[in-house]
This record gives structure tokens, C-alpha cells and sequence, in this order.
């Protein structure tokens, strides 16, 4: 009689000879966290890969609505950062804080969406970063630039 999976599992991955496959299982839980599925598994098996802070993907998402929204005043679908806020339902000040972030360094928006930008780098510090790309890139020390 085998034991339940939970039990033969739970102090880490093992690996099984099933005839002519090798069958690996790794210990893990799923949880729904912000609408996501997250995989969450025993302490010393976590990913080596270091996972993206709340920040990171705020600012994403941030830079996705910019690029998306300046192309919309581009190609004439909105006349003014205010139909575009009238349309999207909110304020218009805010439309133009996440425009500001299409103005970034393209490397610099590499780094945030590759994971690789500095500590505590947020929505907020963005909005006071100059226009000029190299002022940009002298404000805050992005990898490879320091």
C-alpha cells in the first residue's frame, strides 16, 4: 500500500522509476494571491531566480499603460491627455504622471521589466526623474551603468 502523496513528499522532491520513465515530483502548494496562481514550495527549494517585487510589477504595468496610452494621442484616437482621462475615468493629472514614464531611457525600461532595476525604485521616485536620458540614468544606478 503506498502512502498518501502529501506524506511521502513532504520533506522534499524525489525521483521514481515508473518502467521507462523517470518520474520526479517536487512538494508544492498553489495559492491565489492578487488574482494569481502562486506556487509556493518547502523553504530550500525556492527558485533560484529571485522573484519580482509588488514594486516591479506595479511599475510594469505602469509602463505598459504608457506606452499604450501615447499611442493612442499618436495616432489621433484621443485629441488630449483629457479625453483620454474622460475616457479611461480618471483624473487627468494622472494620465499625465504615467505618460512621463514613455519618456524613459529604453535600457532603463529593459532593466524594470527584466526584474533588474535598483531597490525601492517606485511609481513615485519615477515622477521626479529628469527628461534627458542621461540625467535619467545618472539619477538612479541601474545595472551596468554604475
Amino acid at each position: 500500500m503506498r502512502e498518501p502523496a502529501e506524506d511521502r513528499h513532504a520533506d522534499g522532491p524525489t525521483v521514481e522509476q515508473d518502467g521507462d520513465q523517470v518520474v520526479i515530483r517536487v512538494p508544492m502548494k498553489f495559492r491565489k494571491r492578487g488574482g494569481r496562481t502562486q506556487i509556493i514550495v518547502p523553504e530550500g527549494l525556492a527558485s533560484p531566480t529571485r522573484p519580482k517585487p509588488p514594486e516591479s510589477e506595479a511599475l510594469v504595468v505602469a509602463l505598459a499603460r504608457a506606452h499604450q496610452w501615447r499611442d493612442g494621442l499618436e495616432s489621433g484616437r484621443y485629441a488630449s491627455i483629457s479625453e483620454l482621462a474622460r475616457d479611461l475615468d480618471v483624473h487627468r493629472t494622472y494620465v499625465g504622471r504615467v505618460l512621463r514614464l514613455a519618456l524613459l531611457a529604453p535600457d532603463i525600461v529593459m532593466a524594470i521589466l527584466r526584474g533588474d532595476e535598483p531597490s525601492g525604485l517606485s511609481f513615485r521616485k519615477l515622477q521626479k526623474i529628469p527628461f534627458a536620458w542621461s540625467e535619467q540614468r545618472s539619477t538612479f544606478c541601474f545595472p551596468h551603468q554604475c
